[in-house]
């Protein structure tokens, strides 16, 4: 996730060629005049799209980025058996991680079991979702006791979450939450492999995870360069039997994750395409793996897109974001311990919703448009409101909540989380439209009592 940067202002010509970024229309000759008066050093002053694409191309400055992704992603049915080939040498000492009893379930403790034979492989069960720094504490201390070399994780997200702060805590003398309070403490780390059994995180892909402290009601991210999985396996079969509000929830946070970096000031082309194609994807897929859970198409389509959600691809050349959801939804989550991609279902509409102000609107009405396939030609507010709508509504349609009252949580802790955002998170000044500690309130509260169509929006995106 990576920090905000200085916002780049744009004129109106600007950000009609921003807008423009992978179509063209063509606009009906008695329109012409509406387009000709659009002022090019006004910002964002439109009232449709039809008026948008006119005048010459010019050149959005693309954004410096970094992209380092060295694992090895081993995709689709019967890979496990390719396990062997990525551990050392023969007689290592494993830790094989995994979370409850799910991969006992499906067969694949046996299999991995069988495929470590000729290793020397110790058990540590019981990783939580939302893992516990309390249980990671625990691993550290089973890693160093045995002198771990090697750890496979299996499981979903949350697994492999716990497996990079315990590669990284085996090395270190301290505390290992003290790694996730300053990054700059992680040194070395024990290298190891995921074999994913549930799409939605992307930490089989990526080098960062989430970890909680029940003790201080906080969840906080760790991330290092040496923290990416050497390898990752992923057979869709594996999440076959993953329950229907698992997979919803999953689904959700894919969804987070794209809006996080789609959902800025400025795109580009390339990037503004994979975004939306990944959300066309999970909108289209999630409802058949939850309808036919042994759907192998539908399962595969969300794993792969699991993946590449949240290892930057989707950010590169953009505005950076500071990732306002996860932001609030860790500190719900933090607090509740209730499930991330369910409060993130809850949150992103009316993030979504508070968001929305005629300077932002052209960038929820592209979305609208391009995934939604609103109309074109109606009104830039209007599609914009659509699209939020019809995200809230997927969010419903697979069975996911749409107020926090739902899941038991009401406003007790909000100006306590508004505070944690503003203390342990970076700033929300570099988001779509800037968020200040009110505005978090703000989004909190909307979030428990939500009105349909009701939008927060203000005429200046300045909070």
């Amino acid at each position: 996730m990576p920090q905000a940067k200085k916002r780049l202002q744009l004129t109106g010509e600007q950000f009609r060629q921003f807008f423009d970024c992978n179509r063209a229309f063509a606009v009906p000759a008695e329109r012409q005049n509406n387009a000709q008066q659009f002022n090019p050093q006004t910002p964002f002053q439109v009232k449709g799209f039809d008026g948008l694409f006119l005048l010459k191309k010019i050149q959005i400055p693309m954004e410096n980025y970094d992209l380092y992704l060295p694992t090895h992603l081993i995709f689709g049915r019967g890979r496990i058996d390719e396990l062997p080939s990525l551990l050392p040498a023969k007689g290592s000492r494993i830790l094989l991680a995994m979370g409850g009893g799910s991969i006992r379930r499906i067969g694949l403790y046996d299999k991995l079991r069988e495929l470590l034979s000729d290793y020397e492989v110790f058990d540590f069960s019981g990783i939580e979702p939302n893992p516990k720094i309390s249980t990671i504490r625990r691993a550290v201390e089973l890693c160093k006791a045995q002198k771990i070399d090697f750890i496979v994780a299996a499981g979903g997200g949350s697994v492999i979450d716990a497996v990079k702060c315990i590669a990284a805590g085996a090395y270190y003398d301290g505390d290992p939450w003290d790694l996730v309070l300053d990054h700059s403490r992680i040194g070395r780390a024990i290298p190891f492999c995921a074999v994913l059994t549930l799409s939605a995180t992307g930490s089989d892909y990526d080098n960062s995870g989430v970890i909680s402290n029940s003790a201080t009601n906080e969840k906080m991210f760790l991330a290092a360069s040496n923290l990416f999985p050497q390898a990752s396996i992923l057979d869709p079969t594996y999440t076959f039997t993953v329950p229907a509000n698992q997979t919803a929830a999953g689904s959700a946070d894919i969804i987070s994750h794209t809006f996080e970096q789609y959902l800025v000031k400025e795109g580009n082309p390339f990037t503004d395409a994979m975004c939306e194609g990944v959300l066309r994807t999970v909108f289209e897929y999630a409802p058949k793996a939850i309808e036919a859970p042994d759907d192998y198409e539908a399962r595969a389509q969300l794993m792969m897109v699991s993946s590449f959600g949240c290892c930057g691809l989707l950010s590169i050349g953009r505005t950076p974001s500071p990732w306002p959801c996860h932001g609030m939804e860790h500190e719900i989550s933090a607090f509740y311990d209730i499930t991330h991609g369910v409060g993130l279902a809850i949150l992103t509409p009316n993030w979504m919703r508070w968001s929305l102000t005629p300077e932002t609107a052209p960038r929820f009405a592209q979305y609208g448009v391009r995934v939604w396939h609103l109309n074109p030609q109606d009104d830039v507010m209007t599609n914009a409101q659509k699209a939020i709508e019809k995200t809230a509504e997927f969010f419903k349609s697979i069975g996911l909540p749409s107020k926090l009252s739902e899941v038991g949580i009401d406003d007790k802790h909000f100006e306590e989380m508004a505070d944690h955002v503003a203390k342990i998170w970076w700033s929300f000044d570099g988001a779509l439209r800037p968020i200040s500690r009110s505005g978090v309130l703000e989004i909190l509260r909307m979030s428990l009592y939500p009105s349909a169509g009701e939008f927060k929006g203000r005429s200046s995106n300045k909070t």
